[in-house]
C-alpha cells in the first residue's frame, strides 16, 4: 500500500553537511514523499547540527545527551509513527528512485510483516544488513530491537543473527534488495575522511555485547517463529539479562567456540563466519593482526 508510512531513524552527530546530503536523496528519490518521516537524534552539545533541516520532508528532532547508539536509535523508534522502520546513517546516500515504493512492496508481499529487508549498500553488499529494514510488528515482537547496551557498532549483527536463527528454524526472512541502492559514504570504502565521530568509537568495544546477548537472540527469533505460526507473542523474551563474557583472549575464544561455533540454533555458514571473525577479532584487539573490516 503507497501510503505505509516509513519512519527513517537517524542518530547524528557533527556531520551536519552530511546528514543534509542524506536529507536531500530521501526527499529527491520518494516517490511519495509525503509518506516519509525521519526521527533525528541530535546531541544536546553539537548545536550546529541542531539546525538541521530538508524542507518537503518531515523531519522530527530529539535533541538529548549524548548516549549509545542503541539508544538513539531506540528514542528515535519510540518517537516513529511509521508501520516500516529503518535504521539509517549520516553517512548514507539513497541513490535509488523510488526507493520508498520498494521497500512498500517488500512489506506488502509478506502477510506476517516478520522480515529483515536491506538494500545494497555498495561496501559489505548482501554479507550483511547495514541499513536494516523492519515492520513495526517485527520491531513490537522483539520488544527491544536496538538494544541500548550497544555503543557504536553491531546492531545490524544482532539482528542478522536474529534472522539466521530464525532461517535455522525453518523461517527464511531475510530479504536482501541489490537493486536499492543505500550507499555507506564509509571512510574505510574510501568515499570519506575519518573525522571525529568514527575515531570516538571504539573499535571493539561492542564485541562483549555482542556475545553477551546470545540468548536474547535466540528468544527474540523463536518469539518471530511462533508468532508467524500462532499470531501470539510468547513469554521467553521477559527479562533477559545478558550473559557475563570472560576477558582475555583465551577466555573469549573458549567463549565463542563454546557459544558460536558449537552453536546448532545457527546455520552453519554462520556460525563459521562469526566464529571466524569474533576469533581474528580478538587477535586483532591484542595487536597480533590487523583489525578486521
Amino acid at each position: 500500500m503507497k501510503n505505509a508510512l516509513i519512519s527513517l531513524l537517524l542518530p547524528s552527530r557533527g556531520r551536519l553537511q552530511r546528514a543534509n546530503d542524506f536529507l536531500k536523496s530521501v526527499l529527491e528519490n520518494s516517490e511519495y514523499p509525503e509518506y516519509v518521516e525521519v526521527i533525528v537524534y541530535l546531541d544536546e552539545d553539537d548545536f550546529a547540527s541542531h539546525s538541521m533541516e530538508c524542507p518537503g520532508l518531515t523531519i522530527k528532532r530529539i535533541i538529548g545527551p549524548r548516549a549509545t547508539m542503541g539508544a538513539y536509535n531506540t528514542a528515535c523508534y519510540e518517537m516513529a509513527r511509521g508501520d516500516i522502520i529503518v535504521l539509517a546513517n549520516d553517512d548514507m546516500i539513497i541513490r535509488t528512485r523510488g526507493w520508498d515504493s520498494i521497500i512498500r512492496q517488500l512489506h506488502d508481499s509478506i502477510p506476517d510483516r516478520i522480515y529483515l529487508a536491506y538494500g545494497n549498500d555498495l561496501f559489505k553488499k548482501g554479507n550483511l544488513c547495514t541499513f536494516p529494514i523492519l515492520s513495526r510488528k517485527t520491531c513490537e515482537i522483539l520488544r527491544e530491537p536496538f538494544p541500548m547496551i550497544y555503543k557504536g557498532a553491531f546492531i545490524d549483527y544482532h539482528l542478522m543473527d536474529i534472522f539466521k536463527r530464525l532461517e535455522k528454524l525453518g523461517l527464511k526472512r531475510i530479504r536482501y534488495l541489490p537493486e536499492l541502492i543505500f550507499e555507506h559514504m564509509h571512510y574505510r570504502a574510501g568515499k570519506a575522511p575519518m573525522d571525529d565521530t568514527y575515531r570516538q568509537r571504539g573499535r571493539f568495544a561492542d564485541d562483549g555485547d555482542f556475545l553477551s546477548l546470545i540468548t536474547m537472540r535466540a528468544n527474540g527469533a523463536r518469539a518471530l517463529s511462533e508468532v508467524s505460526q500462532k499470531e501470539t507473542v510468547p513469554a521467553a523474551l521477559d527479562d533477559c539479562v545478558p550473559s557475563s563474557v570472560p576477558h582475555g583472549m583465551l577466555g573469549v575464544a573458549s567463549y565463542i567456540t563454546r557459544f558460536i561455533f558449537l552453536d546448532k540454533g545457527l546455520p552453519l555458514r554462520w556460525r563459521l563466519s562469526l566464529w571466524i571473525w569474533f576469533l581474528g577479532r580478538q587477535l586483532a584487539a591484542h595487536g597480533l593482526l590487523k583489525p578486521f573490516v
